[in-house]
C-alpha cells in the first residue's frame, strides 16, 4: 500500500534545501520527485518518497533539522482546507478533532490520536506505511501542527513540552526558536503535551455559518476519496496497539459496524484483522528493535503485547531468530538507518 500526501507538504523545500547548499531539483529527481509537483500543492504524491526526500538531503547537508527548517516558515493556509477547517472550529478541542478527522485528505501517512489523563492531554502523531528513517518528517509534521496551532489561537498557547523518539541532534537551537517550550527527546512518543483544560481556549476566527461550510465541502472530499477498509483499518491498529486495547471488536466499533461486517470487507481484499496487527508489527518492530534506543519490554507493550515473553516468542515465529540475533545480523543496515537520520 503506497500512501499518499499533498505535494504542499514540499513547501519551501526548494529555499530550505539552497539555503543549506544542496541543489534542490538534483535531491527531488534523485528520490523519484518530479519538480512539477512544486507548482500544484494539491497533486498527491508517495510519502515515502517524500520521506526518502528529507533524510537523504539532511544527510547530504549534514544538517540533523532540515524537517524542522521547512516547517519554520509555514503557514495555514499551506494546509489548505484543512486549515480552514481548524481555524473556523470554536476551541482548540474542536479544532484538533477536525485535523485527526479530515487528516487523510492531507497526508494519508499520518495518524493523529489524543490520550488525556490526570488533566494532560498527549497529542500523538504516528507515520505509517513509510520505511527507514522518519526523523525529518517527524519534525515536519510536528513544527507545521505547533505551528498551525500557535495561529488559531494568536499566538496565546504554550504546550508542556513537545516529544520525540529520536535522539537529540548535536545543537537545539532551531528546536527551541520554534517551538519555545521544553523539547524532549527519547521519548516513548513523538507528540505534544499540553494541559486538558488549555484543549477549551476559544479560536478567535470562529464563525458558525463558515465552519459548516468547509466541513460540507470536506465531507464531500471524503466520500470521493479512495481509502480502503484495510486502510482505514491500518491506520486505527496503529493508533490503539500501544494502549493494549487494540481488538476486532474495539476496530469494528471504531468504523460504526459489526465485527462481521469488518471481517467480510477484509476478507474481499485477501485479508484478515489479523494479519493487519502482524503487518504493522512488524513495521513497527524493525524500527523500534533496530535503533536498538528501548528496552525489549518497552517494545513490547508498544506493539501491544502483555509480556516480554509473548512478544520474544512472536518475534522468533516471525524473524525466525532472537532479537539479539536479528541485530547482530541487520548491524549494517542500522548504523546506516542511523546515518541518515536517525541518531
Amino acid at each position: 500500500m503506497s500512501y499518499l500526501l499533498r505535494s504542499a507538504a514540499l513547501t519551501n523545500y526548494v529555499e530550505v534545501a539552497r539555503l543549506v547548499g544542496l541543489d534542490p531539483y538534483q535531491q527531488l529527481g534523485d528520490a523519484g520527485i518530479e519538480r512539477s509537483v512544486l507548482l500544484d500543492p494539491d497533486i498527491m504524491i508517495p510519502a515515502e518518497a517524500v520521506a526518502r526526500l528529507l533524510e537523504t538531503s539532511a544527510r547530504a547537508a549534514a544538517v540533523e533539522d532540515l524537517g524542522l527548517r521547512m516547517a519554520e516558515t509555514r503557514h495555514i493556509s499551506n494546509l489548505g482546507a484543512l486549515g480552514f477547517v481548524m481555524r473556523e472550529q470554536p476551541t482548540l478541542r474542536k479544532a484538533l478533532e477536525s485535523a485527526a478527522y479530515y487528516l487523510r485528505l492531507q497526508n494519508e501517512a499520518v495518524v493523529m490520536r489524543f490520550e488525556e489523563s490526570e488533566g494532560l492531554v498527549v497529542i500523538r502523531e504516528e507515520i505509517v506505511g513509510v520505511p527507514g528513517s522518519m526523523r525529518q518528517a517527524t519534525e515536519l509534521v510536528l513544527g507545521v501542527l505547533y505551528r498551525v496551532l500557535h495561529m488559531v489561537l494568536d499566538a496565546v498557547w504554550k504546550p508542556r513540552a513537545v516529544c520525540f523518539t529520536h535522539h537529540a541532534p548535536a545543537g537545539t537551537t532551531i528546536h527551541a526558536r520554534i517551538f519555545g517550550a521544553a523539547v524532549e527527546f527519547n521519548q516513548d512518543f513523538d507528540g505534544i503535551v499540553c494541559l486538558a483544560s488549555e484543549l477549551d481556549a476559544a479560536i478567535p476566527a470562529y464563525d458558525p455559518v463558515m465552519a459548516q461550510q468547509v466541513r460540507r465541502y470536506l465531507d464531500s472530499m471524503l466520500l470521493q476519496s479512495g481509502a480502503t477498509m484495510p486502510d482505514k483499518i491500518r491506520k486505527l491498529v496503529v493508533a490503539l496497539l500501544p494502549s493494549g486495547a487494540c481488538s476486532n471488536d474495539r476496530i469494528a466499533q471504531h468504523l460504526g459496524v459489526d465485527r462481521r461486517t469488518v471481517n467480510r470487507h477484509l476478507a474481499a481484499y485477501g485479508e484478515s484483522y489479523l494479519s493487519i496487527v502482524d503487518s504493522v508489527r512488524v513495521e513497527m518492530v524493525t524500527r523500534y528493535v533496530g535503533s536498538g534506543n528501548r528496552p525489549l519490554s518497552e517494545v513490547a507493550s508498544l506493539l501491544g503485547f502483555s509480556s516480554l515473553s509473548a512478544f520474544s516468542r512472536w518475534f522468533g515465529g516471525r524473524f525466525g531468530c532472537s532479537v539479539s540475533v536479528w541485530r547482530r545480523e541487520n548491524r549494517q543496515r542500522v548504523i546506516d538507518a542511523g546515518e541518515s537520520g536517525g541518531r
